[in-house]
C-alpha cells in the first residue's frame, strides 16, 4: 500500500499544459471513501486520449486501504480532506469533493421528534469548500452532496437525489441510478454490492457497512460528469491549438 501523509506529498512538477502546467491531467478526489465516483474514470480518460493522475484523500484508514487496493496507481492520502484542499488546490486541474452529508440529510428533520436523537448543526465546511473553489480554483470542480432538509444556502444543480455545485455546465441527465428500492429491501448490502460492483464486506473498519454502501457515489454519475469535464478540456485544447496555428 502506498498511502502517504500530507508532509510526504511533494508538489507537482510543472510541464507543458493544463492549469497545473502539467502534461498529465491532475485530479484531486476528496472524501474519496471507496471510490464510487472514481470507478470509471480510467475508461473515460482512455476514450478521450488523456492521461490522468489521481490523488485521493480519505480520513478513514480502512477505507483508504481498500481504495488503494481498488486503485493501486492512485496516490492515497490518509488525512483531513478539508485542510488538504486548502493547502494543495493549486496542484490540480480537476477537483471532486463529496463531503460528509449526515448533518444536511432530510433524515435529520424527519427524526427530530424521536427520543435521544442526536441533533446537530449542519456542517458548514460544505459551503466553505464551494465558496473557496468558486473564487480561488482555476480548474474545474464538483462538490456533491445530498438534497438537504433546508433550502440550500448556495444554489446548486439538482440531479437525481443529489445536489452538485460545479463551475461548468452539467448535463441534465447524468445517469444517476435510483437506489430507493434497494435501501428498503432485504439483504440491502448484498444488493448494493451488485449495484456498485464492489464487495463491501471487505471493509473491517469502524463505520457500519450499510452506511459505507449507501454513501458510495453512483459510478454512472461519476462517469458522465467526468466525461463532461474531459470533453470541455479537450475542446479547449483543440481551440487553443487552432488559434496558435492561425497565428503561425
Amino acid at each position: 500500500m502506498t498511502q502517504k501523509k500530507h508532509s510526504e506529498i511533494t508538489e507537482t512538477q510543472s510541464c507543458k499544459t493544463g492549469v497545473t502546467g502539467s502534461a498529465v491531467y491532475k485530479i484531486l478526489n476528496l472524501y474519496a471513501c471507496l471510490g464510487g465516483n472514481r470507478y470509471k474514470w480510467d475508461e473515460v480518460a482512455k476514450e478521450k486520449g488523456i492521461e490522468i493522475e489521481v490523488t485521493a484523500v480519505e480520513l478513514d484508514p480502512e477505507a483508504a486501504r481498500l481504495y488503494q487496493e481498488r486503485f493501486p496507481y492512485d496516490i492515497v492520502v490518509v488525512g483531513d480532506a478539508h485542510q488538504y484542499l486548502l493547502e494543495h488546490f493549486k496542484e490540480f486541474d480537476f477537483i471532486w469533493a463529496s463531503p460528509p452529508c449526515p448533518s444536511h440529510s432530510r433524515l435529520v428533520q424527519s427524526n427530530k421528534n424521536k427520543d435521544n436523537y442526536d441533533l446537530r448543526y449542519p456542517e458548514m465546511s460544505l459551503y466553505q469548500e464551494v465558496i473557496f473553489l468558486d473564487n480561488f480554483f482555476k480548474g474545474k470542480y464538483v462538490v456533491e452532496n445530498v438534497i438537504p432538509y433546508y433550502e440550500p444556502l448556495i444554489p446548486a444543480k439538482k440531479r437525481g437525489r443529489h445536489l452538485y455545485w460545479t463551475n461548468f455546465l452539467l448535463p441534465t441527465d447524468i445517469g444517476e441510478r435510483d437506489t430507493i428500492g434497494i435501501s428498503i429491501a432485504k439483504e440491502e448490502v448484498k444488493k448494493l454490492c451488485e449495484f456498485h460492483d464492489y464487495d463491501f464486506y471487505k471493509y473491517k473498519g469502524k463505520q457500519p457497512i450499510n452506511k459505507m454502501a449507501r454513501n458510495l457515489v453512483d459510478y454512472e454519475a461519476g462517469r458522465t460528469i467526468f466525461e463532461t469535464v474531459l470533453g470541455i478540456e479537450k475542446e479547449s485544447n483543440v481551440n487553443q491549438v487552432s488559434i496558435f496555428d492561425a497565428l503561425t
